[in-house]
């Protein structure tokens, strides 16, 4: 392989000692003579934050829209100085409610200046934080804050009343709650007979003082635990230390040096995606590394767009289900504006685009192009974006390849995992053959496959294929309290990621598949598809459910082979004389049993994404002689995909029919 783009620092081995054989150990070519290293001076992420606010004390630093009668007015900021000094006596107040260096602190609500304030208080006491959210399931925020012993919590107004409700069940750890606005003194009444004090957002500061005495940081203390979706059963606390999250950061910010340009207080930031995972704590935190400005939205999907165009931001982080939309409106645009407008926007498309696939820079493809017709179509996001990023769940080609050529910016797909504190493979923004992957290693990551045999999967073959390993300063110090689970996946240093890939040609990586069968939802949802089926077999009037979704999709759809009696029986009282192969083409059949599966998974909490929206009901049970089971009755995937691929692709494009 000619791989221009990784160079080779460790040879393959083979399999041995019930070992899988490994591909060669590859870092990218900016790190070929070692990984990027920390200065030494750097401890803290605190750092970040105070330097930035000396350095550019008026600085804009973090931003949110005045509600003016319902509509959402002006962006209005507060100050790097603002928040420094804001920090500092949340901080102080923290340790006068015996809050000491090394505790944990709950931080619970959606992105807002405040969330990054209570962040930051967190960073100068040398306290761990902890996000909290209930996407997790409903007992996730009681899981999460005793399991971290969370002494101390910031919570959004609107979420106080779920996190009182669960005090009961957490308050030998929990004394103070502190909200993002006002609490109610019903609420401090509440709070007050369990022993636990509560402070509104103005009462809280006044605890502490500008000239408390910071505590020595160190690299390896504890930034965060950030808890992370497991396949079974309970969250994994994921420990990241001060280190592990400053390498992330000036990681991105050495990439972003030798391939585009650095971030600086010219730019701006649009915050929408969760502050409770890594992907935009890595991002914002390096924004205030660079002195740069934040910007929140309202956190009304509905209104997600109109704040990037009040914003107008340079930077702005997306997941693929937003660049969708993004993709339909501007080429709803395009055709609602005529046939010649049309004409000239599909020839300014391929020009560029044929300018793109020789390798040619973004911005020197077709810049007069750019002017007459891209001018327009880079107004989707706000006019000046020059940097877009997307992570969490594969981008569809067709869309990548829309943006590079429409959004006048470089973009670069992604991959990480909270266990690589964030991004540990990137696509170079302007190198256009890297579309369809995921790019190469960061800085601070090697990076090598692993063979499993199992799945058919080589990594030793001339298009190596399997587990990707990484090995690195930005990994993860383990799962709090679950060394048993650290052990299954970091093995002699390498963290197993659990996802298959495949290194292209020119040494970016592709992602291809995932070892267990677990996957995620185009939203970012994961989903684990036998759990699911364990579920649904509850409803009776089915014999056996194959659960079917993937990364391109919002919602899962099934192929069911029905309960023969419990069919004919609801056929006959309801006067349908169809015999049991063409009972599972009514329709009215179809829809009795979605209800009931959906019944069934509605009284097991399943959660709204783990809902069925569709299903084809099959009269032949699952059988050997179709190869679609094993000997012992579990699923193949892999062959009913190919084997109801047609029904799948029906199922979704009648149920989008039904929601459009």
């Amino acid at each position: 392989m000619s791989m221009e783009f990784i160079v080779k620092v460790e040879e393959s081995r083979p399999a041995s000692d019930g070992k899988p054989s490994a591909g060669p150990v590859y870092r990218c070519i900016y790190a070929k003579d070692g990984l990027m290293d920390l200065p030494a001076e750097l401890e803290s992420p605190w750092q970040f934050l105070s330097d930035s606010a000396l350095k550019n004390p008026d600085g804009k630093m973090l931003g949110r829209r005045q509600a003016i009668d319902s509509k959402g007015g002006p962006y209005v900021w507060l100050t790097y100085k603002e928040v420094y000094d804001s920090a500092m006596r949340i901080g102080s107040a923290m340790r006068r409610r015996g809050v000491n260096p090394g505790d944990r602190c709950g931080i619970y609500g959606s992105n807002c200046p405040e969330w990054i304030t209570a962040m930051e208080a967190c960073n100068s006491q040398a306290v761990t934080y902890v996000p909290l959210y209930d996407t997790l399931g409903p007992n996730a925020v009681e899981f999460i804050i005793n399991h971290a012993e969370v002494s101390i919590a910031f919570v959004q107004e609107n979420k106080l009343s779920s996190i009182l409700s669960c005090l009961p069940k957490c308050s030998s750890n929990l004394k103070t709650i502190v909200s993002f606005g006002n609490i109610s003194d019903m609420q401090k009444k509440e709070a007050d007979e369990l022993g636990v004090s509560c402070f509104s957002w103005e009462e809280f500061p006044q605890l502490g003082s500008l000239d408390c005495e910071l505590p020595p940081k160190q690299k390896t203390d504890v930034c965060t635990i950030m808890y992370t979706s497991g396949t079974t059963g309970e969250p994994k606390g994921v420990i990241l230390t001060n280190g592990a999250l400053m390498a992330e950061v000036l990681s991105v910010d050495q990439l972003l040096f030798l391939t585009d340009r650095v971030v600086s207080e010219e730019d701006s930031y649009f915050s929408f995606l969760p502050l409770a995972h890594v992907y935009d704590q890595v991002i914002e935190t390096y924004c205030i590394y660079k002195g740069a400005s934040i910007g929140f939205w309202r956190g009304d999907v509905r209104y997600l767009l109109e704040d990037v165009q009040e914003l107008k931001p340079s930077i702005f982080c997306g997941v693929p289900r937003v660049y969708d939309r993004i993709y339909t409106g501007t080429l709803a645009k395009v055709s609602a504006g005529g046939g010649l407008k049309k004409k000239l926007f599909d020839f300014a498309y391929n020009y560029k685009l044929g300018y793109l696939e020789k390798g040619i820079p973004q911005e020197k493809a077709a810049p007069l192009l750019d002017r007459l017709v891209f001018e327009k179509t880079k107004q989707a996001l706000g006019g000046r974006v020059r940097i877009l990023l997307s992570g969490a769940a594969p981008l569809p080609k067709h869309v990548e390849e829309f943006l590079r050529v429409t959004s006048c910016s470089t973009l670069s797909q992604g991959y990480g995992l909270t266990e690589s504190c964030g991004g540990c493979f990137t696509s170079i923004g302007n190198v256009y053959p890297m579309v369809g992957t995921v790019g190469v290693p960061m800085t601070t990551i090697e990076s090598r496959l692993e063979s499993v045999p199992e799945m058919g999967y080589d990594a030793l073959s001339s298009v190596p294929r399997g587990e990707i390993c990484l090995r690195g300063s930005t990994l993860f110090s383990g799962y709090h309290k679950r060394e048993d689970l650290t052990n299954e996946v970091l093995v002699d240093g390498w963290f197993h990621t659990g996802d298959i890939g495949e290194w292209q040609p020119n040494g970016a990586m592709k992602i291809i598949d995932r070892k267990k069968n677990i996957f995620k939802l185009s939203q970012g949802e994961y989903v684990a598809v036998e759990n699911l089926e364990n579920v649904y077999l509850r409803c009776p009037l089915i014999a056996s459910i194959w659960v079917y979704g993937n990364s391109f999709e919002s919602f899962l759809v099934a192929v069911v082979v029905p309960d023969r009696q419990a069919l004919e029986d609801w056929a006959a009282s309801h006067n349908e004389t169809d015999d049991f192969k063409s009972l599972c083409k009514n329709l009215k059949a179809r829809k009795y049993i979605l209800d009931e599966l959906n019944r069934v998974g509605k009284a097991n909490n399943l959660r709204g994404f783990e809902m069925l929206k569709a299903v084809h009901l099959e009269p032949h049970p699952f059988d050997m002689d179709r190869d679609l089971i094993t000997p012992t009755f579990k699923l193949k995937r892999p062959q009913l995909l190919k084997c109801y691929k047609d029904c799948i692709d029906q199922l979704y494009s009648d149920a989008k029919g039904l929601k459009a």
